[in-house]
């Protein structure tokens, strides 16, 4: 009988590097994005800049969990769940802070973060999928990415829309789409670490 302990550390090697270069590009995206996002007084900006600190969570809660037991796994994976549940209903209370205080978007610099963000979370998620087969705290990184290209869209989109004709709510309204589905992906999330 084999020992098959060689091929299972490089495994464990590559895993940890792939999270390893998604946590430093994500805590990066997330200053960066914070920054734009407070200067441009955008929403869905903030918020997508958001989801990027707490995909960097879940990649080093994914590190922890690595090489340790199942239990620890399912606990990174419910971890990074709540996080995303906590953003999700921030980003919502912020879309409606700013609805009634009132902001001034700038498309353009919307437009560019979340085209520089777009081409980080996919490298991130093509990485990932890899991995993310039959371990739940991989897979709970991989669907915190899947969710942040798909905000990397909106705020684009949005940011386009502000951009052509100065309509600020559009702005609010990606906000407010990015929280929700934010919150979709934790529960999403939280069902898998529930199942596992």
């Amino acid at each position: 009988m084999s020992c098959d302990c060689a091929q299972a550390t490089a495994k464990t090697e590559a895993e940890r590097k792939t999270l390893r270069i998604a946590l430093s590009l994500n805590t990066t995206m997330f200053v960066v994005g914070i920054t734009a996002g407070w200067l441009a007084q955008s929403t869905g900006l903030m918020a997508d800049a958001l989801d990027m600190l707490t995909d960097a969570v879940a990649y080093a809660l994914a590190l922890m969990a690595i090489s340790r037991g199942p239990d620890f796994k399912r606990n990174a994976a419910r971890w990074t769940g709540g996080v995303l549940v906590l953003l999700g209903t921030g980003i919502v209370a912020e879309v409606v802070r700013r609805w009634f205080h009132g902001s001034e978007p700038v498309g353009l610099v919307m437009m560019a973060y979340s085209a520089v963000s777009f081409g980080v979370n996919l490298f991130v998620l093509t990485q990932l999928a890899k991995y993310r087969q039959g371990q739940v705290h991989i897979n709970a990184t991989y669907i915190c990415t899947r969710a942040d290209v798909i905000a990397n869209i909106g705020v684009f989109v949005s940011g386009t829309i502000v951009t052509l004709t100065g309509l600020r709510v559009v702005d609010l309204v990606a906000g407010f789409a990015i929280g929700l589905y934010v919150v979709k992906e934790a529960i999403e999330i939280l069902r898998e670490a529930a199942e596992e």
